[in-house]
């Protein structure tokens, strides 16, 4: 009571009052919603703060999140310098690691986004070194680590990835896409214990930014990824998981349809408690910084002359189009990385064929990334019932977008990037997500950017300003849209009966101007209408 309650229902007003019981809202709506609190009843004055529903995040990895705040952290930063200092600390605080593993730094960071061996050799040469960019496809190695793998100038590109060399062919310290998992096979294994522990820790980072229930885009992983599905198994058993969590079941991209069977039987033997499994992720391409989003016109070179280069195909469109079609039947939701516009048009294509064959389900597939969508498939989501996943952080300027992307994509191309308002437009259904620890998980960052396509702190012009969403819009993607995305249809919006999974605001973002919101922190979190989150000035 005391301040504005955003419902995220279509056309409806906001309201000024919530009432809860057994985790469950009783009664949405203005003062006669004070007649219902009894003598017992806990009475929260908003204090003119916004209520809103429980943010959902629609694609993040949460363990590997929660694993890597324990590893050697390079984020917060694009200062080379800074890095090698952090990598020197962490090496000399322990001795005892066989090998030095993290991550978080950026393209932009380096010449070409490429970084080198030598620099990592002049702190660390006594041990191998692997550090993952913030994006997750491309690692930083050391020389140690090149040779422990048997990577030399002889060593031939995977075929979905880039070994970078130095002139002569010599590895060079950076590896691309596939090109990751030649030394990733070689890491200590994270323990159980450790993957459970980054778990629990995700999840109380995420209930105090007002996430309460997520998609995790990578269970039971392969292809040089690790598998943190017991994480989630143990916690789900023992209580610890007190979000609801919807588990990607990874698609191996060098298998056929003969793993569908693995499919099914790890849905059921994952499906427990708060947890299910119902979702299959295939990942489609890879990203634009390092060439391998797949594209429907080629990259540029630095002298802006077409190359012979349009990305990477992962899964090849043909075989695409029946495994979706075979996952879709079995009641499976498909969730795909797609991040190029040849990517999002092949998802989309698999889509087409699942319906054609199957028909109407509700499975609810999801595009995540859509970082470049072509004009003619814009309408198609809406057409087909495909939601688009937004991770609407990445929708600005800034060094990534303005020296690595944009001067090598097609000009058509450059302009058709993150095109939030034209997919509402369309009638399309978007969730959001946060993909991270590729970037933040806060959500009321990721809101600050689709509605002012810029970052906090100004400075830059908007990014494509047209593609702009409304507050209200975005709020909608990071509640109802992802809720729907989940399956979690009785969550997502404040209405009578739904499941009392709300947020508070430390402020009402709709009274203040849009270059505000991003100072905008969450207060207080419930889930089934248990506190699981106070700001200590809540």
């Amino acid at each position: 009571m005391g301040g504005p309650v955003f419902t995220a229902e279509p056309g409806q007003d906001r309201a000024t009052a919530l009432a809860v019981r057994d985790g469950r809202i009783l009664a949405v709506g203005g003062a006669e919603v004070a007649e219902l609190a009894g003598p017992g009843t806990e009475v929260v004055d908003l204090r003119g703060r916004l209520l809103l529903p429980g943010f959902q995040d629609a694609h993040v990895h949460a363990v590997m999140g929660g694993v890597e705040l324990g590893q050697c952290d390079l984020t917060g930063t694009t200062e080379p310098a800074e890095y090698l200092r952090r990598i020197d600390a962490y090496a000399r605080a322990h001795p005892e690691a066989a090998w030095i593993v993290g991550g978080g730094w950026s393209m932009e960071s380096f010449p070409g986004g490429v970084p080198g061996r030598a620099a990592l050799d002049a702190v660390v040469g006594d041990r191998p070194v692997y550090l993952t960019n913030r994006d997750h496809h491309g690692a930083w190695v050391n020389s140690a680590a090149l040779a422990l793998a048997g990577i030399t100038a002889a060593t031939p590109d995977p075929p979905d990835g880039r070994i970078d060399r130095e002139p002569g062919g010599a590895p060079g310290g950076g590896l691309q896409e596939g090109a990751m998992a030649l030394v990733e096979a070689l890491l200590p294994a994270i323990s159980p214990g450790e993957r459970l522990a980054g778990l629990l820790r995700a999840q109380d980072l995420l209930h105090t930014l007002g996430v309460t229930a997520w998609q995790d885009a990578m269970i039971c992983a392969s292809n040089g990824y690790p598998d943190i599905s017991d994480a989630y198994l143990t916690a789900s058993a023992d209580g610890s998981l007190v979000s609801s969590v919807v588990g990607a079941l990874w698609w191996d991209r060098e298998r056929d349809a003969g793993q569908i069977p693995e499919l099914v039987a790890n849905r059921e033997a994952l499906s427990a408690g708060r947890l299910r499994c119902g979702s299959v992720k295939f990942m489609l391409d890879g990203v634009a910084e390092n060439f391998t989003a797949a594209m429907t016109a080629p990259y540029r070179d630095g002298h802006g002359c077409a190359t012979a280069n349009s990305g990477l195909s992962f899964i090849d469109p043909a075989a695409l189009r029946d495994y979706v079609t075979a996952v879709d039947a079995l009641g499976f939701q498909s969730h795909f990385h797609a991040l190029g516009d040849r990517a999002v048009r092949d998802a989309l294509d698999a889509v087409a064929a699942a319906r054609a064959a199957n028909g109407p389900r509700d499975t609810r597939p999801h595009l995540a990334h859509l970082q470049v969508v072509h004009l003619d498939d814009v309408p198609r989501f809406a057409r087909l019932g495909a939601t688009a996943t937004i991770q609407a952080l990445w929708a600005a300027h800034e060094p990534q977008m303005d020296e690595l992307t944009l001067p090598f994509l097609d000009p058509d191309l450059a302009g058709r990037q993150y095109p939030f308002g034209d997919l509402r437009r369309a009638g399309a259904t978007l969730a959001a997500g946060s993909d991270w620890p590729v970037s933040s998980p806060d959500p009321l960052q990721g809101i600050h950017v689709a509605v002012n396509r810029a970052l906090p702190g100004g400075g830059a012009e908007p990014f494509l300003p047209a593609q702009r969403l409304t507050l209200a819009a975005a709020l909608t993607a990071y509640t109802a849209g992802s809720a729907f995305v989940n399956h979690r249809d009785d969550t997502g919006t404040l209405r009578a009966g739904q499941q009392a999974d709300l947020v508070v605001l430390d402020r009402d973002p709709f009274a203040a101007e849009p270059a505000a919101i991003a100072g905008t922190r969450v207060a207080l979190t419930y889930i089934r209408g248990e506190r699981v989150h106070a700001a200590p000035d809540a």
